[in-house]
């Protein structure tokens, strides 16, 4: 069986927005779809080690010291409300984060104006040394320094050890959203002293909408104050009609309510695939992809928006064509049968390791031939 059956007529180079489905995940939602059917939750113990399996995949795919770490919840933005709305915050703290970054991970820190908690924006635009210009930014004052660690517009890939170290070393806390990163390029949470990881499994990771990564360092588990609870939450889970609880010493702590399902049978199904083809494996086809793609536009007279330095690059590749209307030059793509995005002013594709070279030379070849 194929790892993939898309479309023939489509050339599927959108995997920073919404992922198709391998196929042994459309198999996997369709087991569980027919045993709800036919059995309901006969077999829930089964469905419980099937997230357990998610969560031990998950904490290998960050290098999480353990599955413990890990909480499945339904977003990024979640995840990341927890930690805007989880901190003691005082008025005059500050966060340093990127205007360039998505709503999601700047709507959550500007909720935080009226507790008096300053935001502080680098432009990449107006910056050759982002690490550098975004430490400029922090003072004794900057609780928390908030990032992608992909640009989800232009690709931009950030030295994530070098923010860490500095964060670790000044007593500042470092949040990442990696969810341009996991599935793609390896990532490893130890190694970058990150205190928190963020990531929908829809784009890269090639799971269901609806279900995220959460990642807290253990130590500062109990210093996110909790503002959701439901009986998932709690130490004795299973015990129903236990009347004291706790919060659970683990991420659990962060998940109030019922799991979802559905979700975690899909992403424990598509994380099998991307274990089973190996992160370094990956993550090399994907950056010959995109450099494959750089140096093709280019020699066409197309102008790249994401970075030319090899350091930089990531699953990402934007790019304009001089006198041609980006929005609609999209259009036609999608019309064509290329699936990407318009995004930073420019054509975004982001082709994953299954991708040929053939579609790639296909999808550069409608690029030049459209009207």
């Amino acid at each position: 069986m194929s790892d993939f059956d898309l479309a023939p007529e489509l050339i599927y180079l959108n995997h920073a927005a919404v992922a198709p489905w391998p196929t042994r995940t459309v198999a996997a939602v369709a087991r569980f779809a027919r045993e709800n059917g036919r059995l309901g939750a006969r077999h829930y113990p089964r469905w419980l080690e099937t997230e357990q399996r998610l969560r031990e995949r998950l904490a290998r795919l960050i290098n999480a010291p353990g599955a413990d770490d890990i909480a499945l919840l339904k977003s990024t933005s979640e995840g990341l409300s927890l930690v805007a709305r989880g901190l003691s915050w005082r008025a005059g703290d500050n966060i340093v984060s990127i205007a360039q970054e998505f709503p999601s991970n700047r709507i959550v820190w500007e909720s935080l104006a009226g507790l008096g908690v300053e935001l502080r924006l680098l432009d990449l635009a107006a910056s050759s040394d982002p690490e550098g210009d975004l430490l400029a930014l922090c003072d004794t004052h900057t609780r928390l320094l908030a990032v992608s660690s992909v640009q989800y517009a232009s690709g931009l890939r950030l030295d994530l050890p070098r923010l860490g170290e500095d964060s670790r070393r000044h007593d500042r806390l470092f949040c990442v959203d990696a969810i341009q990163q996991l599935g793609a390029l390896r990532f490893d949470v130890q190694a970058n002293l990150a205190d928190f990881v963020v990531a929908d499994g829809h784009k890269w990771m090639l799971g269901a909408e609806g279900l995220a990564l959460f990642y807290c360092r253990a130590e500062l588990r109990e210093q996110l104050a909790l503002n959701q609870f439901g009986w998932h939450m709690v130490e004795q889970a299973g015990d129903f009609e236990r009347r004291e609880w706790t919060p659970a010493a683990s991420a659990r702590r962060f998940e109030c309510g019922s799991p979802n399902m559905l979700g975690i049978h899909a992403l424990e199904a598509s994380l099998e695939l991307l274990e089973r083809q190996g992160g370094e494996a990956i993550e090399r086809a994907i950056l010959e992809h995109t450099d494959f793609l750089m140096e093709e536009i280019q020699r066409h007279g197309a102008v790249p928006i994401s970075s030319r330095e090899p350091a930089r690059r990531s699953g990402i590749l934007t790019f304009q064509v001089p006198g041609q209307d980006p929005q609609a030059l999209y259009q036609r793509l999608m019309q064509a049968g290329v699936v990407c995005a318009f995004r930073g002013g420019g054509i975004r594709f982001s082709p994953h390791f299954y991708n040929t070279q053939e579609e790639l030379v296909r999808a550069l070849q409608l690029l030049r031939e459209l009207p």
